[in-house]
């Protein structure tokens, strides 16, 4: 009878172990991507618009907004909380789509108090360092592609808030949805750009370095405009095929090792604790 008891906490142990092990192989490899990493996949299907067969086969990432640091009213007074963000990558273009819930559909703007819904992407203009993340520096601009439902696209160069000038000759093509009702009502816009492009200012899409990009969604029915908007961290694009940031396994591993340590530990404690009764 004493051995049963002295081995119970030992079984009990290995039990707890064994289920924190299982839990962290459960987790999907998808969760297994570096922190803020957008996945872009080889452009192989169809990928004419916003609902074209094509972007069925491409992962999703969902990333989180928040507004945006500003000194204009309602600055904090923002709807949208996240954006759900798709890439993929032909021979001769790039190809982005970026989805979220917006009940109202907003694309006019001819009353003074009337705003359109807006989206926004913003890459360095030089990936030699991270411009800051509020529409550039004097000395790190960044290329800002925009859509908004009222005015359709525009390719923006930025140095700073307040700075935004349209670039001449757009070189980058927009397409857009709206379905659904209610809370589930949901904007799909496609970007499309020719990799290779002529002119200064404009970014380019490397073949094998990584390029960071951010977002910004505005709903016009709340009167979101100018810098009143949800807004992300900086992302990236793994256009270099190498790993970057904490993975999320690593992470998930990192929290089983110190459960199973832990586990080890009250183990041992159970064990003298029974040898210490019996004594």
């Amino acid at each position: 009878m004493a051995d049963r008891r002295q081995l119970r906490p030992v079984v009990v142990g290995i039990g707890l172990t064994a289920l924190v092990v299982l839990a962290a192989l459960s987790v999907p490899q998808a969760a297994a991507r570096p922190a803020h990493e957008i996945p872009v996949e080889p452009a192989t299907g169809d990928f004419s618009g916003p609902t074209a067969d094509g972007w069925s086969d491409v992962p999703q990432s969902t990333v989180p907004l928040s507004s945006a640091p500003s000194s204009v009213p309602n600055a904090n007074d923002t709807t949208i909380e996240r954006v759900h963000v798709q890439a993929a990558r032909g021979e001769e273009q790039l190809y982005l789509r970026l989805q979220w819930h917006d009940a109202t559909r907003d694309t006019t703007t001819d009353g003074p108090r009337t705003f359109a819904d807006s989206v926004a992407v913003q890459f360095p203009v030089n990936e030699s360092a991270r411009p800051p993340i509020a529409m550039g520096g004097p000395t790190n601009r960044v290329n800002v592609w925009y859509w908004s439902g009222g005015t359709g696209s525009e390719e923006l160069l930025a140095g700073g808030a307040g700075s935004t000038t349209r670039m001449a000759n757009s070189t980058i093509t927009t397409n857009a949805t709206y379905q659904g009702s209610g809370e589930n009502a949901t904007w799909t816009v496609q970007y499309t750009r020719d990799l290779d492009v002529a002119g200064e200012n404009r970014t380019t899409i490397p073949e094998d370095e990584d390029i960071d990009v951010a977002f910004a969604v505005w709903n016009g029915s709340n009167d979101e405009r100018a810098g009143q908007k949800a807004v992300s961290e900086w992302h990236y694009f793994p256009f270099s095929g190498g790993p970057q940031g904490p993975p999320y396994a690593a992470l998930l591993w990192t929290i089983a090792g110190v459960a199973i340590v832990s586990v080890i530990a009250v183990t041992a404690y159970g064990i003298r604790r029974t040898g210490e009764g019996m004594s």
